[in-house]
């Protein structure tokens, strides 16, 4: 037999060898990932919340305009083309579209229960009106509360 063999495989000790670079690659993408999939859904959120809540603006404005100040009800909020031009947007903690009506209480304390997408507070018999939207979910955001914690998203 020759002497000087050509290689044909890797040793066992750089295959163990790649196998820690990958380790150690993967133990610091991973988290980052799960990271961006947060932030993902609570820009989401706030994105659609934003959007409903300029709706409910515009739907109060043009009312106030026509004569009367008032937001839309329930029914009409879940109207396509009444309030928002598209289907209400599936909230991504529980996706569901569906949205509930709320009470003053509920509102105020942004309570979420039940499997529902979204809640909605309206009180046109108030002086003046009042309108709520937020997203019926506790989940915890990436969203900062100012005081090192995070919001839930019930509370965007």
């Amino acid at each position: 037999m020759n002497a000087r063999s050509t290689r044909k495989a890797f040793t066992l000790v750089e295959l163990i060898a790649v196998i820690v670079v990958l380790a150690i690659l993967a133990a610091v993408a991973v988290p980052r990932y799960f990271d961006y999939t947060d932030r993902a859904r609570t820009s989401s959120v706030q994105g659609i919340v934003g959007n409903v809540r300029s709706a409910l603006a515009n739907f109060y404005a043009n009312s106030s305009i026509s004569g009367t100040p008032a937001y839309p009800t329930l029914a009409q909020l879940n109207t396509v083309g009444t309030v928002m031009q598209d289907a209400m947007p599936r909230n991504p903690y529980n996706n569901s579209m569906t949205v509930v009506a709320a009470t003053l209480a509920e509102w105020n304390a942004r309570t979420a229960s039940g499997a529902d997408g979204w809640r909605y507070y309206v009180d046109n018999a108030a002086n003046p009106p009042a309108a709520g939207f937020y997203a019926n979910s506790t989940n915890t955001t990436t969203a900062s509360n100012g005081s090192g914690g995070f919001l839930t998203a019930n509370n965007l």
